[in-house]
């Protein structure tokens, strides 16, 4: 049977109608937003409000409004009470960390309930584990806030950190590394004759070296004094009877995390650092075939280096050790070098108590390259970047492509700080084939702009008082880029799992990062940070754990007088205000930098818990 077309003339004449709807839409969409953004601004000034009634040329307006209607009982919930402190115990709590294991373990978390919970129970309702109780981690008695940078480089209040590790007694001898005075501990610079020695081999100054990692960190003296050569240095140790080191890392203004070499990866990709270094951090390196020195040529840069110290190296040196011990360090140091070998790494020196090796700076092509004899097979089929609880491969993680016998695979890198700006290598060679160059130049001026903005309400940015910055949502590193120009260092974090894995990217821009899943706690000691970022990390996680869940864990790693930005979705952030309410932030909702139609909106967190007795 014939289909019978509408006439033009009848498809003209509904085209007005049609266009009225769509307008009438895009209406609808703008007064909505228009009432959020109303009620942010009502908001600001209800406090200051006085009881009086308004003027006589708003009371018809009044008048004519409905009466709000009666609250239903049935639906009528009453507010969520306060978050409760934790026990006095739990002042250095680490969730995640727990001793004695050293390596990361976090229990699954019960997923949140469902926003509309049936009204009829099921007739076998099921019983799942109850989810953790939620407190906040008190601040020590004598807790105050870390004085600005750049003195708080040298010194750390006695009060603010968990101190078994150093005695009284030690520390008021001058033992250890750092040494007492009244409240303070201070640290000496006991490591400038050492990164002399080794800038003798390593290119340190010039920007060729910018990012490095020191496995088994102490108090970062070598990544503080590495800063006066422009290199960034992200030092770990694990959580044990040494883990407050971390702690005294970060207190004194320092990138720091708790991390330790085990079967998982190190939550970094690869080609990550320019530099490793381990000075008597007491990995076995040459054990379970070389499994952590896999990982190490994982992690460096084509062309970087690995600086390793102090005993097995120079084993012939006046140790005070037995004979055994001599010929133990002996077997180790050979048992390095052949494992050094089998990765094609090439020595540099071994003289003294340092030795340093370099990663060669192409593979050719992996499946062309002559393997070793007895060396591990290049790994295939793996992605070399995923590293959130992935086990470390017993393989070696193949390089990019490289055209020339001597050509940087993967692409050079710009040295520092040109780095900075230029775009990365891996987004030039399409090796992230959703991402164009044109997108990633816009991204950073996007930054740019809304940086200068947020310093609006970051009165104390200039002024070294926020020191230890993290973005919890960090994309291309854009946020970080922008920061620049302030004396900060930035913790750029990329949630894990996510599809697009741009933490290679924030790396080659010369800046350093890590991945988390945000329905769990971050390898930090409480306290740590100063200012804390977080774009869109609400909406992307409000369906696998709750907003409190990770406002909780905010609250936990921002030091009392911090500050935090979230910026997401208007709803979302009016949802993140409540609970932030149920914590005694002080808070507020405000536009963003494109003004009050924007979709996003702000809320600028001033200050976290409250000072003991304030």
């Amino acid at each position: 049977m014939p289909v019978s077309l509408p006439s033009p003339a009848a498809v003209i004449s509904a085209l007005p109608r049609a266009l009225s709807l769509a307008a009438a839409a895009v209406a609808a969409a703008t007064t909505s937003l228009l009432l959020i953004s109303a009620v942010v601004s009502r908001s600001h000034h209800v406090a200051s409000s006085s009881s009086s009634p308004p003027p006589s040329s708003s009371a018809s307006t009044t008048a004519a409004l409905a009466p709000a209607p009666a609250p239903d009982p049935e639906h009528h919930h009453p507010p969520p009470p306060p978050v409760p402190p934790c026990p006095p115990n739990a002042t250095h709590l680490v969730p995640c960390h727990e001793l004695p294991s050293g390596e990361r373990h976090c229990p699954p978390r019960p997923p949140p309930p469902p926003l509309h919970p049936p009204k009829e129970p099921p007739p076998h309702p099921p019983h799942p584990p109850p989810p953790p109780p939620h407190c906040r981690v008190p601040p020590p008695p004598m807790y105050r806030p870390p004085p600005p940078w750049p003195v708080r480089r040298e010194r750390a209040r006695y009060a603010n950190v968990e101190l078994p590790l150093l005695p009284a007694a030690k520390v008021a001898a001058g033992q250890g590394p750092a040494r007492g005075r009244g409240e303070w501990l201070v640290f000496p610079k006991g490591v400038r004759n050492y990164v002399e020695q080794l800038e003798r081999v390593v290119p340190l100054r010039g920007g060729v070296v910018r990012t490095a990692l020191d496995v088994g960190c102490g108090v970062a003296s070598f990544g503080d004094y590495l800063l006066n050569y422009g290199i960034l240095t992200m030092s770990i140790a694990p959580r044990n009877i040494h883990g407050v080191q971390v702690q005294l890392a970060l207190e004194r203004g320092l990138p720091a995390m708790i991390g330790v070499l085990g079967a998982h990866r190190l939550p970094y990709p690869s080609r990550s650092f320019d530099m490793v270094h381990c000075a008597n951090c007491l990995v076995p390196w040459a054990a379970h075939d070389g499994l952590y020195m896999l990982e190490i040529d994982r992690l460096l840069q084509p062309g970087g280096f690995w600086v390793f110290s102090k005993p097995p190296i120079s084993w012939k040196s006046s140790y005070n050790v037995s004979n055994q011990a001599v010929k133990d360090m002996q077997d180790r140091q050979l048992a390095m070098d052949d494992m050094a070998n089998k990765l094609r790494w090439t020595k540099l020196t071994g003289k003294s108590t340092i030795a340093i090796w370099r990663k060669p700076p192409n593979h050719l092509h992996c499946d062309q390259e002559e393997k070793l004899l007895g060396s591990p097979s290049f790994c295939t089929g793996d992605d070399p970047d995923s590293a959130w609880y992935v086990n470390i491969s017993m393989c070696i993680t193949c390089l990019p492509r490289a055209e020339l016998v001597n050509g940087c695979a993967g692409g050079a890198v710009e040295k520092w700080p040109k780095r900075l700006h230029a775009v990365p290598p891996r987004i030039v060679r399409g090796e992230m084939k959703w991402l164009s160059i044109q997108t990633y130049k816009h991204d950073s001026l996007i930054w740019e702009r809304r940086v200068n903005f947020y310093v609006t309400y970051l009165k104390y940015l200039s002024n070294g008082t926020y020191r230890n910055v993290m973005d919890m949502n960090a994309g291309f590193g854009g946020f970080a880029a922008a920061m620049s120009k302030y004396p900060v260092w930035v913790m750029n974090v990329v949630p894990a799992n996510i599809t697009n894995n741009t933490l290679g990217i924030i790396y080659e821009r010369g800046l350093i990062g890590t991945y988390i899943d945000w329905c769990e706690a971050f390898s930090t000691y409480p306290r740590t940070y100063d200012l804390i970022h977080a774009n869109g990390i609400f909406s992307s996680h409000i369906h696998k754990c709750g907003i409190i869940d990770i406002l909780v864990e905010m609250d936990r790693i921002l030091r009392p007088g911090g500050a935090a930005i979230v910026r997401d979705r208007a709803d979302v952030v009016l949802k993140v205000k409540k609970d932030a309410d149920r914590l005694g932030w002080h808070s507020r909702i405000v536009d963003t930098e494109n003004g009050a139609l924007d979709l996003e909106k702000l809320l600028i967190v001033e200050k976290s818990l409250p000072l003991p007795g304030s």
